[in-house]
């Protein structure tokens, strides 16, 4: 790889960057800048969105014909990195999930009536988004074969029936992408089919508490009892449930991952800021070893992460599925998330335990890190099958077409 990056691309970063210290990141520290969840306040979050459409900096992860700049997956994880450094960034630019992988899932598979109907809208910024797939036991979470909700077909429509949980974002979602399954087919019996929250025959349970903020509209429970999915709104069609999911689901994982980093490196910052006034015992917390050794050591995981990110970003540009690269870089960054917020709040002490920083807010939601869109040992299962499959080759190279010389030959 060559791991330069465009000037374009450096001029998306740096505005990003210029954005956050200057609109976003004062805002942290004012508690009437958050909702009841954690989050950033909806009236507030609409006035930073106009001004990051003002900026040019809005949805540039999009085909430029959807509203974006066409940004690659390599120039995504340059931006998302940058735009994660405040805990609130990322939802300001349209670049958040759920609704960055429901965006570019329905722009590479849907038709162009379906884009226009249920992928403008939230492209523009005027609704949110849900993906539902993950279910109570004893139906699919990790594996979507294990999927119950039905969806069966009557006509010119389907109806479904069943139940939904942890749904990121659906208490404040309008548009609903639903994997269900429409036969017992074991590799074309899903299907995705697309709905509006005013359909009736559905409704959502409970929006479900959790240790960390959460997402706007939460993690809810939904259940289905009679919804109503015309035939033309189904996503690529009957019986391509898996295909969506696994078009979804695999740059969704890295995104995450790409954010999760601009969060990790948030962590050392505000360790490093205090570290280095912070005097005891007749000398500054900086100066000893034992600091640097965890700062060190921080550091240079996170930059584990940041190339695993990119050469997986690199393999889904070059059109490759990059499942093993995913499942490195969701694994390494998860964990290094987790401890880069730990190891923040052990140097900031009773500060980092506090809500004086964004810390324990950072360390709330990195647990959940190791949990979504696949649990550490799902990826690492992934991993292994992968070795089983290629033995050596796991470590193989990619070698430029047309080289057929012998490195090193005299």
């Amino acid at each position: 790889m060559n791991f330069d990056i465009p000037a374009r691309t450096e001029a998306f970063r740096t505005g990003i960057a210029d954005f956050v210290a200057r609109e976003i990141l004062p805002l942290e520290a004012d508690r009437a800048s958050y909702d009841a969840y954690g989050n950033i306040a909806l009236p507030l979050l609409e006035t930073l969105r106009a001004k990051a459409r003002a900026a040019g900096l809005w949805c540039l992860q999009l085909k430029p014909e959807t509203g974006g700049a066409g940004l690659s997956k390599v120039e995504m994880a340059v931006c998302y990195e940058e735009m994660n450094r405040s805990i609130f960034g990322p939802v300001v630019f349209n670049s958040a999930a759920p609704d960055d992988g429901n965006m570019m899932v329905l722009e590479a598979l849907g038709t162009a009536e379906q884009k226009q109907k249920w992928l403008q809208p939230i492209v523009e910024g005027k609704v949110r988004s849900a993906f539902a797939m993950t279910e109570p036991h004893p139906g699919g979470g990790s594996d979507p074969s294990m999927i119950m909700t039905s969806a069966e077909r009557r006509g010119d429509k389907y109806v479904v029936s069943g139940r939904k949980w942890f749904i990121t974002g659906a208490g404040e979602a309008s548009h609903f992408i639903l994997v269900a399954r429409t036969s017992d087919d074991p590799r074309r019996g899903l299907s995705a089919l697309l709905f509006h929250r005013e359909q009736p025959g559905w409704r959502i349970l409970r929006r479900i508490e959790i240790m960390g903020p959460e997402e706007h509209g939460g993690h809810c429970e939904l259940e289905f009892d009679g919804l109503e999915v015309p035939v033309e709104d189904v996503l690529a069609g009957e019986g391509s449930g898996l295909k969506v999911t696994q078009v979804r689901l695999g740059p969704a994982r890295l995104t995450h991952c790409m954010r999760w980093l601009g969060l990790s490196k948030r962590c050392i910052e505000i360790a490093r800021a205090y570290a280095a006034e912070r005097h005891g015992f007749g000398k500054l917390l900086a100066d000893r070893e034992s600091i640097q050794l965890m700062l060190g050591d921080l550091a240079m995981r996170i930059e584990i992460g940041r190339l695993l990110v990119m050469k997986a970003a690199w393999e889904l540009d070059r059109g490759g599925f990059a499942r093993k690269e995913v499942s490195m870089a969701k694994v390494q960054v998860a964990s290094v998330l987790h401890d880069a917020a730990d190891v923040a709040i052990q140097i900031n002490g009773a500060r980092g335990y506090s809500k004086d920083t964004v810390l324990e807010w950072i360390y709330r939601y990195a647990r959940q890190a190791r949990l979504v869109d696949g649990a550490d040992e799902v990826h690492k299962m992934v991993l292994n099958r992968f070795l089983n499959e290629e033995a050596t080759g796991f470590w193989r190279w990619n070698v430029e077409a047309g080289e057929t010389g012998h490195a090193g030959k005299r």
